[in-house]
């Protein structure tokens, strides 16, 4: 049984549903950390991206992980966002560090997962 406990203040799911493991790419993780700062500021893809001057699609791309961004481009996405860089890659070592603490399963089967 996997109880995930990754919401936002409206009580939405972050993140995928079931964990990746210790072995997640960084792209990834840079991502879902992205996605979840524009969903807490309530914007859109196309207002993020036309802030930092790419397509809804590239940044959506980023976003899910299956693009790898530039250092200037995570640079100005998180310029768009207001998130200091260095936020950014705190929260990455955090969420990276977390999963791999809580990957392992208790007695009852159950494990949980936490976003930090």
């Amino acid at each position: 049984m996997v109880v995930d406990i990754r919401t936002r203040r409206d009580g939405e799911k972050r993140g995928p549903e079931t964990p990746d493991g210790p072995d997640r790419l960084l792209r990834t993780v840079y991502g879902e950390i992205l996605r979840d700062e524009r969903l807490d500021q309530d914007r859109t893809l196309e207002d993020v991206a036309r802030a930092v001057g790419m397509s809804k699609q590239y940044l959506s791309e980023v976003e899910r992980g299956r693009k790898e961004p530039s250092s200037e481009m995570l640079h100005s996405v998180c310029d768009a966002l207001g998130l200091p860089i260095e936020h950014l890659l705190t929260r990455a070592v955090r969420r990276i560090t977390a999963s791999r603490r809580i990957a392992g399963r208790g007695a009852s089967g159950t494990t949980l997962l936490l976003a930090a």
